[in-house]
C-alpha cells in the first residue's frame, strides 16, 4: 500500500504535469539563471503547485526547490524537487524533460516520482516497496556480460576535459552498444531492463534524487562515477544494473 507521502508525491506530480502541458509548444519566455541554465514560467508554476500541496500535507517537512528555493533542510524529512528536468529540451519542443519529486529522510532517499508527461510515463518507487512504470512492477536486466550490454550516456562535459574520457573510449569497445538516451530517460529504460548502464558527469541531486531510489528499488545500483554514495553534492553517475557495476568501475578507474 503506498504510503501517504508517495500518495501525495504522485497526486503533486500529475497536477504539476497539467500545468507543464498548457505552456508545452507554445512561445515561451525564457530567462537565464545565474548558473546560465534557462527557466519558464512553466518551471516557476509547476515548482509552486508542487509545493503548495506538498506543504499541506506535510508541513513539517523541509523543501528543496529548482526555482524556488530552500525551506527547513534541516528537518528530518525533506522533499527534493525540480519541476521540470531538461527545460533546455522544453523550450525546443523536444519530450525529453521531466518532473523530478523525491523524499529525503535522515540523510536518506526513501522516495522517489519521475513523471514525463509529453512522453506519456511515470515511474515510482519508495524504499521497501519495489519499482512502478505506470502502474507495472519493473525489473532490470540480468545481463552480466558487458560485451551483450547496451551503455547510454547524458551530459559528459566534465568526463570529457578528464583522464577518465579515454577509459570510457575502452568501456565502449567492450560493449554492445552505445547510446545518448539522456535525462530521464535512459534511467526509465534502465529501471526497466531495456538497457544496462547509465554513464553521466554533470549532474545536480535535483536532477536524480527520485531515479536513485527507483533505480534501486528495480534492482540495480546507483553510485557517483567514483563508486562513492549519492549526496546532496554529487555531480556524476554510474546507474546500472547491478551485474555490471563492478566491471565497469573496474574500467573506469
Amino acid at each position: 500500500m503506498p504510503s501517504a507521502e508517495l500518495q501525495a508525491a504522485l497526486e503533486a506530480a500529475r497536477a504539476a504535469a497539467e500545468v507543464i502541458r498548457g505552456y508545452y509548444q507554445h512561445n515561451l519566455e525564457v530567462r537565464t539563471k545565474a548558473d546560465q541554465t534557462p527557466v519558464t514560467e512553466a518551471d516557476v508554476r509547476a515548482e509552486q503547485t508542487i509545493r503548495t500541496l506538498l506543504a499541506e500535507r506535510f508541513p513539517d517537512y523541509g523543501f528543496y526547490g529548482e526555482e524556488t528555493g530552500q525551506h527547513d533542510l534541516g528537518a528530518e524529512s525533506v522533499w527534493l524537487v525540480d519541476p521540470i528536468d531538461g527545460t533546455k529540451s522544453f523550450v525546443r519542443q523536444c519530450p525529453f524533460f521531466s518532473t523530478q519529486i523525491a523524499l529525503l529522510r535522515a540523510g536518506q532517499l526513501v522516495l522517489g516520482v519521475s513523471s514525463a508527461p509529453a512522453y506519456g510515463e511515470i515511474a515510482w518507487a519508495e524504499r521497501g516497496g519495489g519499482a512502478y512504470l505506470n502502474d507495472r512492477p519493473i525489473r532490470v536486466s540480468q545481463t552480466a556480460e558487458l560485451a551483450a550490454s547496451i551503455v547510454s550516456t547524458g551530459n559528459l562535459k566534465t568526463l570529457a576535459r578528464s583522464a577518465q574520457w579515454a577509459r570510457l573510449g575502452a568501456l565502449i569497445g567492450q560493449v554492445n552498444r552505445i547510446r545518448g538516451y539522456g535525462d530521464f530517460v535512459h534511467y526509465h529504460l534502465l529501471a526497466r531492463g531495456a538497457l544496462e548502464v547509465v554513464i553521466e558527469s554533470d549532474v545536480n541531486i535535483l536532477d536524480i534524487a527520485a531515479l536513485v531510489v527507483i533505480v534501486r528499488e528495480a534492482g540495480g545500483t546507483f553510485t557517483d562515477l567514483a563508486g562513492g554514495e549519492v549526496t546532496l553534492e554529487t555531480t556524476s553517475v554510474l546507474a546500472s544494473n547491478g551485474r555490471l557495476h563492478a566491471p565497469v568501475l573496474a574500467t573506469l578507474a
